[in-house]
């Protein structure tokens, strides 16, 4: 078989693959919709959804289980390309959305706010009844982003004075994680019970918290950010065959690292700022793309974009079956589902033979 054959076929397969698992995303969507905890009949959800049922049901389904479904595309679809980017400009497959610290960084923003600054608990003191009457998730989303910010881009600044090598930029990340999980068990130490149940409760990745709002600044960020890897997408092919390799083709590897965790950085940080912390979805859905159909940045960005999607949509909807009147935690659902899958890759027969 020829080269042009050899590549129509190549074609053929990605397009499949791509059709697919957007006709995937499309049907789990829908399905995520009629899952939850009101214990609505199908028929309700239908009515509801096409704004025909009791007034309730359509406040339900569109005011909360919408955005929902909407934060589980948009952040599913942003920390999978993130995780994939970052592993293939630090040339680091255990890399994640946050190698720099982000996620740590968010949750000492998020602590600040709500144990010191008050910031969404203004009116609470210590009457645990009246947690939820002065929330305010939008300043606590903004302290939250905002550390996330300053740690990524400390990060970078440390990295460019001394080196920006991958491994460096890795240890920094590790490093300065580090100093924000403590600063944020100091800062638990010393709060008052409604206030460390508050910061806890933040802590867990929890897509029942998005609104329309929230979701239409994930999907601008998360949308540019994409759009702009996909740009890109031939230098990151070319930074597969090494730096030297890069070099030769007139690519600035530094400021091309630079450009690609910043922005990777950013689209994590607002969907942590948003969401909390959402854990494997940048680890597993890069590793799971790249087996099924190789390193080309051209198909792997908007697969793995897919991906994420697919897994935090069936991730949620089995997170609101099983939560008993109450939906569980998403990040701890991701975990669950992610580690041994990624155990199972790492310890497959064709994984130790590239060991």
């Amino acid at each position: 078989m020829d080269t042009a054959a050899l590549l129509k076929k190549k074609n053929r397969k990605n397009n499949i693959v791509i059709t697919g698992m957007a006709l995937t995303v499309v049907v789990l969507a829908f399905g995520c919709l009629f899952a939850g905890s009101s214990r609505m009949s199908f028929r309700d959800c239908l009515d509801a959804l096409l704004r025909t049922g009791t007034a309730a049901n359509v406040r339900i389904l569109w005011n909360i289980r919408v955005p929902r479904v909407l934060a589980a595309v948009i952040a599913g679809a942003g920390l999978a390309v993130s995780g994939l980017v970052m592993q293939t400009v630090l040339n680091n497959p255990m890399a994640s959305p946050s190698t720099l610290g982000v996620s740590n960084a968010a949750v000492f923003g998020a602590n600040l706010s709500i144990i010191v600054f008050a910031g969404g608990f203004l009116s609470t003191g210590n009457n645990l009844s009246n947690l939820t009457v002065g929330a305010n998730p939008y300043a606590t989303g903004a302290m939250a982003f905002a550390f996330a910010a300053v740690s990524t881009l400390l990060i970078l600044g440390l990295c460019t004075v001394r080196s920006f090598s991958p491994n460096v930029v890795v240890l920094a990340g590790m490093a300065i994680g580090a100093v924000w999980t403590a600063a944020t068990t100091i800062l638990q130490f010393y709060a008052t019970d409604v206030g460390i149940s508050a910061a806890v409760v933040w802590n867990f990745g929890d897509l029942g918290r998005a609104t329309y709002r929230t979701d239409a600044i994930m999907a601008g960020i998360t949308g540019v950010g994409i759009l702009f890897f996909l740009l890109i997408s031939w230098r990151l092919n070319a930074l597969l065959s090494g730096e030297a390799a890069a070099k030769t083709m007139g690519i600035r590897v530094e400021w091309l690292r630079f450009l690609v965790m910043l922005t990777a950085s950013v689209i994590t940080a607002v969907c942590v700022s948003f969401l909390g912390v959402i854990g494997f979805v940048g680890i597993i859905c890069p590793h799971v793309t790249k087996r099924l159909l190789g390193q080309d940045h051209r198909v792997t960005i908007p697969v793995t974009a897919l991906s994420g999607s697919i897994l935090l949509l069936a991730a949620d909807t089995f997170a609101r079956s099983m939560g008993g009147g109450s939906a569980l935690p998403v990040g701890a659902i991701t975990s669950l589902l992610g580690a041994p899958f990624f155990l199972s890759i790492i310890f497959s027969r064709k994984e130790n033979r590239r060991c």
